[in-house]
Order: C-alpha cells, then structure tokens, then sequence
C-alpha cells in the first residue's frame, strides 16, 4: 500500500487543506492525515497533533467554533499543522476485530500500538518536509503514544505539549483494572456528560448547546454506522481506556525520563483526569526534558480545546512551541 493524496473529498474542512492516506505499521491498514499550511509557506516549523480516545482530529484541533480552530490559530503563528486520526477513529481504517462481538477480542488500540502509528505519520511528514525534527501536540490519552514514540524516537521529536495528559494517579488505585471488551459505544449524552460534569455547581457552562448541537452532528457523521444504533453512538476502540486503567494503577505505558524534549503539560482547573498531584509526578518523571512547564488555565475542564477558554490554550501552547524559553547569561 502506498501513501494516497486526496485533492477533492468530501472530508475536506478548509480550501488549503490536503489530504493523504498512509501505510500503517498493521499491514493492510491506512491512517488517514491531514494537513493545513500557513499563508507563508516558507516557514519550517511543523506541529502534529495526536488526539484523545473518543473523537478524531477533525473534531478537536480542527474543528470550528464561530469560524476559529486551534489549527488556525498554529496556522496563523506560521505553524506547518498535521493530524491523523488513529487506527479504529475518522477517517482511518478499522480494525477488522471491530466488525465482529466486543467481547471476542482484548481492547483494541493500545498504546503500544498507537505510538507505532504517531511513528508512521511523523516519519511520512518530515519526508513530505523533506525536515528533520516536529513538535507533537497531544491530547488526553493521545499523550501517552505520543509520549511514548517521543521517547523512542528522540531524534525526530522537536517540542512536547501534553494537554490534559494521563498520569500515573497518586495514589495508586490499587483496585484490579477493568475487564474491557474490544470496542464500546459512545453516544452523545456521554459526550455531553464529560462537558458538563467537573463544571462546580453554580458555575456558567463552559460550552454551549448550540455549539455542542453541532459538533454532535459531525461526531456522529465520524461513523457511517452511528445513526443505525439506537441511541445514536459512535464505535471506538477500548484500548485507551484500558491503557488509562492501567496508568492509574501504576503501570504507564511509557517511560517519562526517556523524552529528551521540552515538555510542557497543560491542563485545566477543573480536569479530574489530571489533578495536582498526577501532573506533580508526571512533571518530575520527566527527568531528561531540558525545558519544562505545568501550565493550569482556570475556568476549564479536561475538554478545554472545545470551551470558553479555548484560546488561552491556543496562546499558551503556541507561546511554548515558539521556543525562546531562555534569555542569555552575561559572562
């Protein structure tokens, strides 16, 4: 299988965006990327961004609220912007396990697989580049392939931002992780559920219904299959739930003290799946990175990219990818 560009789909968000199909490392599998350059071509930075576990990039640093995504804010900072969707999510292929029961097989999509994919997209990018070295962008459980392939791959890996990323809790539930099956169903009440249950009472909502009604409706267009189920869901992979199962319980999928890049973790106020104390440990355990920072953004959840304050973390994310972190010494 060769890498496929696609010049007219129906996938398409914006004019300039170009689309391509890729090998992944499973054989007979594609993975599905898209690209979204900067008015000024000539510039070398690259980001790509790896998304969470229940929707793909389209409907996170792609989407559009109002006219605006986070892709074009990292556009309009002169920023060579790629995501792909994982194996199993968007426009990717599924796995074949998914078209079969959930219970015949173990979670799909674990991140020991998925980091393989980031390989697989970073490595075609910086050939498209003709580059040496990108930034990653990551988010939620998307942090721990992320992560991961940052670690094995160092040489190719420019700067880190881990966006509501999954620790490992402390303390350690010491509880047996879950028995999951292989895919699952997510429908948009349990979308709506993550939007709304870390707001403290009598705080204003932190995403509206109108805007919530139309991401909805893309969500659902993510899966050819999602209005034939009843209630409406979308099919996922269960792999990142387990792989999140198991980080609580002490057992990461990754090694922090192997990244060699700048690390910085962004997180929101009110984010129960990365509180003080996960992102104290997680920013210690990055004991190699020469720069890093823990960045908490009020008045924000772990959905942040999709809410009200969506744009601080569009600013804070592009002022750590612009570098300049240092000012020199005088001898």
């Amino acid at each position: 299988m060769r890498q496929q560009e696609f010049t007219h789909d129906g996938a398409k968000l914006d004019a300039r965006e170009r689309l391509f199909r890729i090998p992944g490392p499973i054989p007979g599998l594609s993975l599905f990327l898209r690209y979204l350059p900067p008015a000024d071509r000539s510039g070398t930075r690259i980001v790509l961004y790896v998304h969470g576990a229940t929707f793909p990039s389209a409907l996170s640093i792609a989407h559009r609220f109002d006219g605006r995504s986070w892709r074009d804010a990292l556009c309009e900072a002169g920023f060579h912007v790629w995501s792909f969707d994982f194996l199993g999510f968007g426009e990717s292929d599924r796995y074949p396990q998914m078209s079969e029961a959930p219970d015949a097989h173990p979670p799909l999509g674990r991140a020991a697989v998925a980091s393989e994919q980031v390989a697989a997209a970073v490595r075609f990018i910086l050939d498209h580049h003709g580059a040496e070295r990108l930034s990653l962008i990551a988010h939620s459980w998307g942090t721990m392939p992320a992560a991961k392939c940052a670690g094995e791959h160092p040489a190719l890996i420019d700067r880190l931002v881990l966006f509501g990323p999954i620790a490992r809790r402390t303390p350690l539930q010491r509880e047996t992780p879950p028995v999951l099956p292989a895919w699952r169903i997510v429908t948009l009440d349990d979308q709506w559920t993550r939007f709304v249950e870390d707001v403290p009472e009598g705080e204003p909502p932190v995403l509206s219904r109108v805007h919530f009604a139309e991401w909805g409706e893309l969500y659902l267009d993510s899966d050819p299959g999602a209005r034939r189920r009843d209630p409406h869901g979308v099919q996922v992979p269960s792999g990142p739930i387990a792989d999140i199962a198991q980080a609580w319980a002490g057992a990461l999928p990754y090694d922090p003290a192997r990244v060699q890049a700048p690390v910085a973790i962004i997180r929101g106020e009110w984010d129960h799946l990365i509180p003080d104390a996960d992102a104290r440990w997680l920013f210690d355990a990055f004991t190699a990175a020469p720069i890093k920072r823990d960045i908490k953004i009020g008045r924000a959840t772990h959905l942040m990219h999709l809410e009200r304050m969506r744009w601080a973390l569009h600013r804070e994310s592009i002022a750590f990818l612009d570098g300049g972190d240092q000012a020199p010494m005088p001898r």
